[in-house]
C-alpha cells in the first residue's frame, strides 16, 4: 500500500468518525430533549408531592398545637382558683380557732374582736386579689350597670323618687368587672 492509499483509508476512517459522532450527537440531543420533556414533568411530580408532604405536616402540625392548647387551657381553668384558695387557708384556719374558741370562752368582747380580726384578714385578701365592694347610698341614682331593682315602695320622700331608698344586699367589682350586683330597692 502506498501512502497515498493510507492517507485515503485514514481520511475515510475520519470521515466515518465525524459522521458516526454527528449522528451520535443528534441522537444524544434528541435523548436530552425528550430527557429534558420528561425531566420538567418528574420535576412538577416531585414539587407536587413537596408541597403535598409540607401541607400534611403543616396540618399536623396545628392539628397538635390546637390539642396542646385545649390541653393548657383546661389545666390552667383546673387550677384558675388555686392562687386564691392558698390565700384563704390562713382566714380559714382563723376561723376553725375562732369557732373553737367560742366554744370555750364565755368572754363576748374577746369573741368579737377575734372575729373582727379575721373579718378584716378575709377582707385585706379579697381586696388584693382586686374585690371590691360597690360602694352604694341611700338617695344614690339607680344604675343598671351596677345595682339590681329587686322591687319598688312608695318613696318617703320627693327626694327619693327613682332613687336607691335601700340596699338589701352589696355588690361586687372583681378588676373592674362587676362580677355580682348590688340588690337594692328603689322609690317610686
Amino acid at each position: 500500500m502506498s501512502e497515498k492509499d493510507i492517507k485515503k483509508e485514514q481520511e475515510n476512517a475520519e470521515l466515518q468518525d465525524n459522521t458516526a459522532n454527528t449522528e451520535e450527537n443528534n441522537g444524544q440531543e434528541q435523548a436530552e430533549e425528550t430527557v429534558e420533556e420528561s425531566g420538567s414533568e418528574t420535576q412538577a411530580e416531585a414539587e407536587l408531592a413537596e408541597m403535598k408532604d409540607k401541607y400534611i405536616r403543616l396540618m399536623a402540625e396545628f392539628e397538635n398545637f390546637r390539642r396542646r392548647t385545649n390541653k393548657e387551657r383546661m389545666d390552667l381553668l383546673k387550677t384558675a382558683n388555686e392562687d386564691l384558695m392558698s390565700e384563704l387557708l390562713p382566714v380559714l384556719d382563723d376561723m376553725e380557732r375562732a369557732r373553737q374558741s367560742m366554744e370555750a370562752t364565755k368572754d363576748v368582747d374577746a369573741l368579737l374582736q377575734g372575729l373582727e380580726l379575721v373579718f378584716h384578714k378575709l377582707k385585706h385578701v379579697t381586696q388584693l386579689k382586686g374585690l371590691k365592694p360597690i360602694v352604694i347610698n341611700a338617695g344614690d341614682n339607680f344604675d343598671s350597670d351596677y345595682h339590681e331593682a329587686v322591687t319598688q315602695i312608695p318613696a318617703p320622700s320627693e327626694e327619693l323618687k327613682g332613687k336607691i331608698v335601700d340596699v338589701i344586699e352589696k355588690g361586687y367589682t372583681l378588676n373592674e368587672k362587676v362580677i355580682r350586683f348590688a340588690k337594692v330597692i328603689i322609690g317610686a
